[in-house]
């Protein structure tokens, strides 16, 4: 979800927390002022040596290829599996001594909820029997071409071209009520990040898009031409933590135009009156504006809340997260419904007695050997628990 940092050889194609590895793409010294006056000419003087510094590096192209690794891939598979590991193909472990066979081969109906380009889809896969079902779903038009891809070569696949907000509903369309197992990869991917003409990095330049799905929506650039000083300083507070985002919404609201995700970039970082070591002042706010124009934490709440419904008895609820804003979204939908108690309850004299619809949930992080090779991985959790009653009560039922 971001490009590599280092010069001496591309690194792995991730999912990572927003534009994490991409902080150290300029090195930063010390703050600007922002006076009105001269914001132009430090934004032309950046932009300049931005320029010069891409074609001085020779490097910058190799930087940007990438192969596709996905993160934590064998953990998220063997949870949504609901097995304790993965057998290895050339030593069949005990796991398949028991099932009887070499390989899981486990039938049942499953979604990855993000497909991306694949890598825990075909992982899946592998392990999947003839007879069983996996639905893939994800809202970027070219992650789409590259799952009709493989469900032209693989029957089992079924492919969905929209959020997993319409988990239900479009499941539901494919006669399927319920589901074994559930996986989602949250973020932003590197191809995306990638491709200039996206608007997700400051590392090309390219349209202030930034939309998940270019097939239908409005693109950043539109909502700055509309929004006013104070919701986008809200946005930037609010979706991206940034400190600073009354100064910095003032400055991008005085700009001409939106149409290079540098200069947009380089007036931030003007306007960014405390940089961080190592870490673009841009960063921050290029999250922000990107989880808000694609309803990224409101697609969370409602994917989590339909996993409910859609998981079987036993099935197995599996996502990863690479930023604070999603993990902590995760981990309290969990221990609501592990525990049984929710908020609105506290105050109650006389609390209902609400159902438990998961397990107690478990969390797993990268192991050294996955964040030594792919160091974009260091910031992903995943998250687990297992669907635990037989019954799914509307709110007003419980």
């Amino acid at each position: 979800m971001s490009l590599s940092k280092s010069k001496s050889k591309p690194t792995p194609n991730s999912k990572v927390n927003a534009f994490s590895a991409i902080d150290n793409a300029e090195s930063v010294t010390s703050p600007f002022s922002v006076e009105s006056n001269t914001v132009q000419n430090l934004v032309e003087k950046g932009m300049q040596n931005m320029a010069q510094a891409s074609i001085k590096d020779p490097a910058t192209v190799d930087e940007l290829s990438f192969v596709h690794d996905a993160v934590l891939l064998p953990e998220t598979v063997a949870a949504v599996l609901g097995v304790k590991s993965l057998p290895s193909p050339k030593e069949p472990s005990q796991t398949d001594a028991a099932i009887g066979q070499k390989g899981l081969q486990m039938s049942g109906i499953y979604v990855d909820a993000t497909f991306g380009r694949g890598g825990h889809s075909r992982l899946l896969l592998s392990h999947l029997a003839d007879d069983a079902k996996l639905i893939v779903f994800d809202k970027d038009p070219t992650a789409i071409s590259v799952a009709r891809e493989l469900a032209r070569t693989d029957s089992r696949v079924h492919v969905v071209h929209d959020s997993f907000a319409t988990l239900t509903t479009s499941l539901a369309a494919l006669g399927i009520t319920q589901v074994d197992g559930l996986m989602a990869d949250l973020g932003i991917s590197s191809p995306q990040i990638d491709d200039g003409s996206r608007g997700f990095s400051f590392m090309r330049d390219g349209a202030v898009d930034m939309r998940m799905d270019t097939s239908r929506g409005q693109s950043v650039a539109e909502w700055l031409e509309q929004v006013d000083d104070e919701t986008l300083a809200n946005v930037l507070y609010e979706f991206g933590e940034e400190r600073h985002s009354r100064r910095i919404a003032r400055a991008i609201k005085q700009m001409d135009s939106y149409e290079s995700t540098l200069e947009l970039a380089e007036v931030i970082k003007v306007a960014h009156p405390n940089w961080q070591r190592g870490k673009h002042p841009a960063t921050q706010s290029f999250q922000a504006m990107r989880i808000f124009i694609n309803n990224e934490l409101g697609d969370v709440d409602d994917f989590l809340a339909q996993s409910i419904h859609i998981l079987k008895t036993g099935g197995q609820l599996a996502v990863i997260s690479f930023h604070s804003l999603e993990d902590r979204r995760i981990k309290q939908f969990l221990q609501r419904h592990s525990k049984g108690q929710y908020p609105e309850d506290e105050n109650l004299p006389m609390p209902p007695n609400r159902p438990r619809y998961f397990s107690k949930p478990k969390r797993v992080g990268p192991s050294k050997a996955e964040t030594s090779h792919n160091p974009r991985s260091r910031s992903a959790w995943l998250r687990m628990a297992t669907r635990s009653d037989s019954e799914y009560l509307p709110d007003g039922e419980q």
